[in-house]
């Protein structure tokens, strides 16, 4: 296989219509990440680029459930998604965003050299209309019931239940997102992708050139890839449309495609390009990025999740080839699901543990999280995180093995020879068993290499571990605080080979954890210039005299209350969508077990104000004293009562119902109602409106 000239690795572009949570950065950003600063230690010509996906039906469909336009939800969740890449170590050379004007201008120019090309088909098809909203519904805007697995829920364009990929005219019973309307079919203009005209292309170059026999040419793509490639192409490719009727998105730049924006999944991934060009823009060399998209001594390789699969293999790569002037990734590797405490992570569930509250909560452990998140990473199989093993691995593997070695190395070398690194003694030379463990450093190096090349990150993890559990071992089979008494020049050997495993140590960490890497090589006084990859296994790496800085704990034990606080959030979110869910009526009775309506905290409360919420016919903005506290409320009923009605009334509210947006304003709670055959709500209350009634309750009293 030739070695490439240069590498470009792009990571999967994050919707900005919410935060980054961990089964984003296991299944595509921590090992982009590992593999990107790999590269970097070999001194390897690499860029990285990523960037926020700014349009689609996602972020439309948030703006107006927080009433607000859909820019200003790209420019909320760009910010935060962007600060917690950089405040988590992950080190992109650009993370750029597809509402950018180069993007578009890119974006434009893309479509219309295809269209030029006579690469598109022009059609008029039926497609779901709105008639309450009175406008045409883009996929992520028609829910129904899978036809695949007969889950309710499933998009126009995907049942998120089983993973098939659909078209919205194949869901049972569609109703409107945007209403909960039945849409109507209703004939639109679209411009289509040929993908069966270019299925014989993608045949040979996906199975024959990426398959598992192809002579060693090119890479072999992970099983589950090829997998569903193999699948997809000996299911016959159809036509797929890129453009969409939206007011949100970049105009498709043709006559006669008024009210048309691009497609999201042919705008998106242009966006690597456009970001490349701004990368290159930045450094004042505008033409920079062509090599490496256009020279086929480039490696391009596409880090992403496996719902993304079909985008990067197929259709991004058609787009390419026919477009003539752009390389094909030479490898595509996907992650399965991480799933949480042994539950689907959910955006709409809030079951997520997210990035930029993670990094609020444990200031300085952002190499735990990315630890832990490679050695669960899910790599054949979905996989499952918990807070248990969270805290298992950070103290039976970082702090007792990694941070254990190196403590030990520094405070020996303090105690016994001042801070300096002792020379090992000539006279005596090396035992065999110095010979040994030296000789095993190669041969772990050597493994982490071909892992890391391999896209088996979670091995790769485990041998980078192994250089730790090596030194340990050392140490504690030379036992150099016994040896001291007897033999000082001895003791100079057994550390002098520690702290030379040590130093290897920082540089074989880095892909893995940065931030720990960087603080060992501050603690080794090591300059950059000697934290190169080839220097793993260097015995002359730290001279000897050389002056260490002072001995610092790399890990520190977690405790039990710290994951107990943990699993606590979890619970009161599964009480809260109990709770949520309870406000629906169910078809029949359900049984509850009692520990999940022990988890409900529901108080009695006085409404102190309340007024309509603008532009909605349901909703009133109360204002409510819970004992607690004084929070806002927005609730649904003011079809049955007024502002005015509601003010003074006793209540009962569930507090600790997270928090949710709707129509720009925070919601902290839920009012309790009885709702009546016909349909008309009523307040739920067991203690009288009238402050003076001898059986009332005070506020703040729980229920249950």
């Amino acid at each position: 296989m030739k070695q490439p000239k240069r590498y470009l690795v792009t990571s999967a572009l994050p919707y900005a219509n919410g935060p980054v949570h961990i089964g984003h950065l296991a299944g595509v950003y921590v090992p982009s990440d590992i593999y990107v600063r790999y590269l970097r230690g070999k001194g390897a010509d690499v860029i990285s680029i990523c960037g926020s996906d700014e349009h689609g039906v996602p972020i439309t469909i948030k703006a107006k459930k927080e009433g607000v336009t859909p820019q200003d939800v790209v420019d909320k969740y760009h910010g935060i998604i962007k600060d917690a890449f950089r405040r988590f170590g992950i080190s992109f050379d650009i993370y750029s965003r597809t509402s950018s004007a180069t993007h578009a201008r890119t974006a434009s120019d893309f479509f219309r050299k295809l269209y030029e090309q006579g690469e598109f088909i022009e059609q008029t098809t039926e497609q779901y209309y709105d008639p309450e909203a009175q406008q045409f519904l883009a996929d992520r805007y028609i829910t129904g019931t899978c036809p695949k697995c007969q889950s309710e829920g499933a998009y126009g364009d995907q049942c998120e239940k089983c993973g098939s990929t659909l078209s919205p005219t194949e869901l049972i019973d569609p109703k409107s997102a945007i209403t909960g309307a039945t849409p109507v079919l209703k004939k639109t203009k679209h411009w289509f992708l040929p993908l069966d005209k270019y299925e014989p292309m993608l045949r040979e170059w996906i199975l024959k050139e990426h398959g598992a026999d192809n002579g060693g040419e090119h890479e072999v793509w992970k099983s589950n890839v090829y997998g569903q490639c193999k699948s997809w192409l000996d299911g016959g490719l159809l036509p797929r449309a890129v453009s969409r009727d939206l007011d949100w998105g970049i105009p498709v730049p043709v006559e006669g495609a008024e009210g048309k924006v691009l497609y999201v999944w042919f705008d998106a991934p242009i966006g690597y390009i456009s970001a490349t060009k701004e990368l290159f823009a930045g450094k004042g060399d505008p033409e920079g990025w062509r090599p490496y998209w256009q020279d086929e001594d480039t490696k391009l390789v596409h880090f992403i999740g496996k719902d993304n699969i079909v985008f990067h293999c197929i259709v991004f790569p058609s787009m390419l080839r026919v477009h003539g002037d752009f390389i094909l990734p030479e490898n595509v590797p996907a992650n399965e699901f991480l799933n949480l405490e042994n539950d689907k992570i959910s955006t709409s569930r809030n079951w997520a543990v997210w990035l930029h509250e993670y990094l609020d909560e444990f200031p300085g452990k952002e190499d735990v999280l990315r630890y832990v998140l490679c050695a669960n990473a899910p790599e054949t199989k979905d996989n499952d995180f918990t807070w248990r093993d969270f805290q298992a691995r950070n103290n039976n593997e970082l702090v007792a093995i990694f941070g254990n070695f190196v403590n030990r190395a520094f405070v020996l070398t303090h105690k016994y020879f001042g801070g300096r690194v002792p020379a090992v003694d000539p006279a005596a030379g090396l035992t065999d068993y110095d010979r040994e463990t030296i000789g095993e450093i190669p041969r772990i190096k050597a493994a982490i290499e071909q892992n890391i090349e391999n896209y088996r990150f979670r091995e790769a993890l485990k041998e980078m571990m192994n250089l730790a559990r090596l030194g340990n071992k050392y140490l504690a089979d030379t036992e150099p605080w016994k040896v001291i008494k007897t033999d000082e020049t001895r003791v100079a050997t057994i550390l002098n080979i520690s702290l030379q495993i040590t130093a290897g140590l920082a540089i074989a960490a880095e892909p893995f954890l940065p931030f720990t890497a960087k603080k060992l090589a501050g603690m080794l006084r090591l300059p950059s210039s000697a934290l190169r990859w080839d220097h793993i296994g260097c015995m002359t790496l730290l001279e000897a005299g050389h002056e260490l800085g002072e001995a610092e704990l790399l890990f520190e034990k977690i405790e039990d209350s710290v994951v107990e606080a943990q699993l606590k959030k979890l619970e009161a979110t599964k009480a809260a969508n109990a709770a949520a869910n309870a406000t629906v009526a169910p078809a029949k009775e359900e049984m509850v077990q009692f520990d999940d309506f022990a988890k409900m905290d529901i108080r009695v409360s006085k409404v102190i104000a309340a007024e309509p919420v603008p532009k909605t016919k349901k909703l009133l903005k109360l204002t409510v004293d819970t004992g607690l506290d004084t929070r806002t409320i927005v609730s649904g009923i003011a079809e049955c009562f007024s502002a005015e009605e509601m003010v003074g009334k006793r209540v009962l509210v569930l507090v600790n119902l997270a928090p949710r947006m709707l129509r720009g304003i925070e919601s902290q709670g839920m009012i309790l109602m009885a709702e009546s055959p016909t349909g008309k709500l009523s307040v739920v209350a067991p203690v009288a409106d009238d402050e003076s009634a001898s059986e009332t309750a005070p506020v703040g009293s729980t229920v249950g």
